[in-house]
Parts: C-alpha cells; sequence; structure tokens
C-alpha cells in the first residue's frame, strides 16, 4: 500500500485505460452501418462480426480491445479507490487539501464519469435489445452523470474558496497547466450529459441532458480562459517544470471533449428543436477543433523532447504519475481525428468511406492509438508490476 506516497493523480491510469476502451467503440461507431439508431448496438455489431469480410476483423479486434482495457479500467480503478482511502486518513492529505495540489482531486469525478461511459459501450454493446429499453436507463445515465457533477463542483469551489479567502496560491509552483485537470473534468461531466441530449427520445430528457451539457461546458470554458492565462504566464517567467511537462497536452482532451459536447448538442437540436446544423459548418468546426490540438501537440512534445522528458520519466526506473497524463490526450486526438474524418469529411463527400483515400486519412489517428497503447503497458509495467 502506497499510503503517503499515493496521489489523486494516480487515478489517471484508470482514466487513460477506460478512454482506450472507449477508443475501440468508436471503429464501430463510424464503420458499422446503424441505420435508425445513434450508436452501434448488439443488433448491429453482431452480424457485421459474423459476416466474414474485412469489417468483421475490424468490428472483432475492436471488441477484444474494448473488452481488455475495460478490464483494466475497473482494475485499476478498484486499486485507486483503495489506495485513496488509506490516503484520506495521512497527514500528507492534510499537506494536499492546502496546497495547489487539492486540484488533483478533481481526477477521482473525471475518472468515475469515464466509468459511466465504458459501461454505457458495455452495455449496448454485448447486451441484446438493451436498446429497446434505452428510454429507462437515460434517466439514470443521468443521475449518475448528476453525482459526477456534484462531486466536481464540491471539489473545485471548496478548492477556489479556499484560494479566494486566503489568498495562498503559489504561483512559484505553478509552471505548468496542471491545473487544468479541474477544465477536464467538467468538460468530461459535460460530453456525458450530452449523450442523453443527443440520443433521448424524450424532450424533457433530452432538454435536461443539453442544459446540463452547456452548464458544465460553460464552466469549463470560464475556467479555461482563467488557468490558461495564469498557466502560461508562469510558464514564460519561470520556463517549465519538467515532471509536469505533460500538462501542455491537456488541452487535447480538453478539446476533444468540449468539440464532442457541441456535436452531440447540435445532434439534440436537431432531433427535437428543430435546428439542424449544416455539414458544411460540422466541416468547419471539426478542422478548427482538430488545428488547435495539433497545435498544442507540436509544442507540446518539442517541449518534452528538448527538456528531455521522455528519457527521465517513461524511457527510465523515475516513477512519476503524471506520466500518465500522456495517455489521455492520444485517446483523445484518435477519437477526434475520427470525428473529423467522418463527419467533417465523408459527410462532405470529399471523399467516399472506405476508399483507399479513407483509410490513408485513418493511419495518423490509427498511429497514434498504437502509440499511446505501447506507452500504457509502458507505464503499468513500471507502477504495478
Amino acid at each position: 500500500m502506497l499510503r503517503e506516497k499515493f496521489t489523486p493523480i494516480c487515478f489517471l491510469s484508470a482514466l487513460g485505460a477506460g478512454g482506450l476502451s472507449v477508443s475501440f467503440f468508436i471503429y464501430l461507431m463510424f464503420m458499422v452501418p446503424h441505420v435508425g439508431v445513434p450508436m452501434t448496438t448488439f443488433e448491429f455489431f453482431y452480424p457485421a462480426l459474423m459476416k466474414g469480410d474485412w469489417l468483421s476483423f475490424v468490428s472483432g479486434a475492436s471488441a477484444l480491445g474494448i473488452l481488455f482495457f475495460a478490464f483494466y479500467h475497473f482494475k485499476l480503478l478498484w486499486w485507486n479507490i483503495k489506495q485513496y482511502t488509506l490516503y484520506k486518513q495521512t497527514e500528507a492529505y492534510q499537506r494536499l487539501v492546502t496546497s495547489n495540489a487539492e486540484v488533483t482531486l478533481m481526477t477521482l469525478p473525471l475518472t468515475f464519469t469515464m466509468t459511466i461511459n465504458v459501461c454505457f459501450v458495455l452495455g449496448a454493446l454485448f447486451v441484446p435489445h438493451l436498446w429497446s429499453v434505452v428510454e429507462y436507463l437515460f434517466p439514470f445515465a443521468l443521475i449518475g452523470f448528476a453525482l459526477c457533477g456534484y462531486f466536481a463542483l464540491k471539489f473545485f469551489i471548496a478548492y477556489f474558496t479556499r484560494l479566494i479567502v486566503k489568498g495562498d496560491f503559489d504561483f512559484a509552483s505553478n509552471n505548468n497547466l496542471s491545473q487544468m485537470i479541474s477544465i477536464f473534468a467538467f468538460a468530461m461531466v459535460a460530453v456525458g450529459f450530452a449523450a442523453p441530449g443527443a440520443m433521448s427520445q424524450s424532450l424533457v430528457i433530452n432538454a435536461i441532458g443539453i442544459f446540463c451539457a452547456i452548464f458544465f461546458s460553460a464552466i469549463a470554458l470560464l475556467l479555461l480562459l482563467i488557468k490558461m492565462i495564469f498557466g502560461f504566464q508562469n510558464i514564460f517567467q519561470q520556463g517549465i517544470a519538467q515532471e509536469a511537462s505533460p500538462s501542455l497536452w491537456i488541452m487535447i482532451p480538453i478539446l476533444t471533449l468540449l468539440g464532442i459536447t457541441f456535436i452531440r448538442i447540435s445532434f439534440g437540436l436537431d432531433h427535437h428543436f428543430d435546428q439542424k446544423m449544416a455539414n458544411a459548418s460540422m466541416f468547419t468546426f471539426t478542422s478548427f477543433v482538430l488545428s488547435l490540438q495539433l497545435i498544442f501537440g507540436v509544442i507540446g512534445y518539442k517541449v518534452m523532447r528538448n527538456i528531455g522528458y521522455f528519457e527521465t520519466f517513461i524511457h527510465s526506473s523515475t516513477l512519476s504519475p503524471t506520466s500518465f497524463a500522456l495517455i489521455c490526450p492520444g485517446v483523445a486526438f484518435m477519437v477526434f481525428g475520427m470525428f473529423f474524418v467522418h463527419m467533417g469529411l465523408v459527410a462532405n463527400n470529399v471523399f467516399t468511406q472506405n476508399s483507399l483515400v479513407y483509410f490513408l486519412m485513418l493511419l495518423p489517428f490509427i498511429y497514434i492509438q498504437f502509440q499511446t497503447i505501447l506507452y500504457f503497458f509502458k507505464l503499468k509495467n513500471k507502477f504495478f508490476s
């Protein structure tokens, strides 16, 4: 047991595994036809699996990836819960809640929101006829996301209130973007609410989901403005902290979550409010988000390579829980890349699905996913072997 050596950042290990599980579902989401249903379910997945062509291979490989990383998600989640329970009884925890690092408690609602998403994928894909009763499940999904949102607000308000009252924020140790973990958490809750907001046949569920998605997105965007300014100001003054340099990539998953939230809200408005987004607008929007991700990705990689982050914290025996922050950006870039290819390019007939150009466009995103999986196992073996 780690006890005092534990840190809430360790929850990123479970978050990364959950993200990888969902990333394999994205293949099925876009490659397996599911006419009349907003996502691929067992009724569409199983015939594709049994068809005996290249799509059967993709379906089988994706299903194995989903199950494999879902297993690791729950395994690592349980390990982190046990460690956190012991950690709360230590003096290290008391020091945490009086420092800048108190914001790392936001990794808990962030990770549990991912757990709901993983369960949703597993249920839809592997439970026959579940979609026929999904309207009865959406209220429970809203309750689950509301609980995650409640704890995200509880942790953040306690942290933010302390800083306002005591004015004890340590700017000297803020030369990174780790404070943006709170934005990551709120964006994750927002995209969760946006799912029933987009898919429910009930106007009430639809409206509640969309409102809550906008509510948590608004919080995320407000904090993004504040924390980006302070974070980069301290980075430019002191240079970035080596161990926390992966925080430069935290904008990639934040952009993915807020981008998918916006797309889901647009689907929900089309579904019940008769406000359809044009395919051309979807192309410009996904291009804008992907462009920002590329900028942060390239700059972050250049910085981490120049300061020797990978040699120190990845390829050596040095342990740093912050290293697990590398998994989410890789997952997020691959996931939003699939949205860009299918909703931005294929939907606008730039090229046809399953053509040679289509598969060539997917290669960079598949490569990033593969590299992310390699890093996940390298880090898991370092920490948990």
